[in-house]
This record gives C-alpha cells, structure tokens and sequence, in this order.
C-alpha cells in the first residue's frame, strides 16, 4: 500500500452528525408525505440533484416544494426549516483531530451539499465551535453545488485531483456512502467506510 499524503473526507455523518427522518417528518409536518421517495442517503431525484449540482437556485428549490402542496401555501422559510432540519452539531473531538492531521497530510473536503445547507453548516459551525467556515480546517473545501459535479461520479473525484495536484493512490478517501467508496476506489484512491456509530479518531487518532 503507498504511503497516505492526502486526506480526503466527505462532511455529512463523518464530521457532522445528520438526521434524515427529521427532515422527512418536518416535511411531513408541512403537508409533504413521500419526501423520502424523493430524496435518499443513497439517491436522489432530479430535484435535488439539480440542486446540489448547482443547476437551480435556491428560490427554484422552494418553489418546486411548494408546488407538491399548493394548498398549503408554504413559505421558503418553512421549507428552509424543514431542509436544514437534517443538520445537527459537529464532531468535536473529530474536529480537533483535523488540526492534529493538518501537521502531517494535505487535507480535503468532498461534499455532496446545497447552498442551503452550507449556510446553515457554517452557521452550526459558528455556534458551536466559533469557526467561520470549513476553510479552517482544510486546505481546500470542494462542495458539488460549486465545482457542478456530485460523487460518486468520478468526474467529482478528477476535479479534486487536478484541482489539489494530488495523486490517487497517495489520498485516503473517508465516506460513510458505500456507492462513494466503491466509485473512489476504482479510481485508484486508498478508501475506509466509516460505519454506523463510527468515528474518525477511532482509526485516524
């Protein structure tokens, strides 16, 4: 096995803990009964794949919500509310582990994520560890609505590379997404699923 020079994470249920139910039922809360159909760890429909790609705007997201319960009359903000709902608190101990990696490996963000959401991730990160933004901890923090490209395409994963000049063989790869991880390692990448209930330091500490 080559030696690890990069370390490349992935954010949501690996340095932020997430919660899809509670995003499922404040929609169910606003009259939307079938959002997990829509919208899974593991799939997405064209909606918010268009979003996270960076294909609608924000305004365009709201409207499509609104338009599944035109009775309801929904507000963006409900419907903001009930997106970021999915968002709970960082890993502190994870966290600080970063700083401690950032000695030794080039670090790395790869985030499947909407803008939506990354206020709302950089607002958490400000409250409770009094941090602007992810920037802090990495030396580049890509995110699919920004470079236009989701995992587990390997067009995300080359952007990375040719972006950070960093080889794949030489990048651990850290995703709790077994599509991620599989398209990563076919690209050569050194990979580690992090499991239900695991943490990095667990192996990284």
């Amino acid at each position: 096995m080559n030696a690890v020079k990069n370390i490349l994470f992935d954010l949501g249920a690996v340095l932020i803990n997430i919660d899809f139910e509670k995003t499922a039922d404040a929609f169910r809360q606003l009259g939307i009964d079938r959002f997990e159909e829509q919208f899974s760890q593991l799939s997405a429909s064209t909606l918010f794949e268009d979003l996270e790609t960076g294909k609608i705007s924000n305004e365009a997201f709201y409207e499509a919500m609104r338009r599944q319960v035109p009775e309801m009359n929904l507000s963006d903000a409900s419907i903001q509310l009930a997106w970021n709902a999915i968002l709970q608190d960082f890993r502190k101990e994870s966290m600080q582990l970063l700083k401690q990696l950032k000695q030794r490996y080039r670090l790395f963000l790869l985030s499947n994520t909407n803008a939506i959401h990354l206020v709302e991730v950089n607002n958490i990160l400000n409250q409770q560890l009094n941090v602007e933004n992810l920037d802090h901890y990495f030396e580049r923090a890509y995110y699919s609505h920004l470079i236009g490209l989701r995992k587990p395409t390997s067009a995300a994963f080359n952007f990375v590379l040719e972006d950070a000049g960093i080889k794949a063989h030489e990048t651990l790869f850290i995703d709790d997404s077994h599509p991620n991880i599989t398209a990563a390692s076919q690209m050569g990448f050194q990979t580690r699923l992090l499991l239900k209930g695991e943490r990095v330091e667990d192996f990284l500490g």
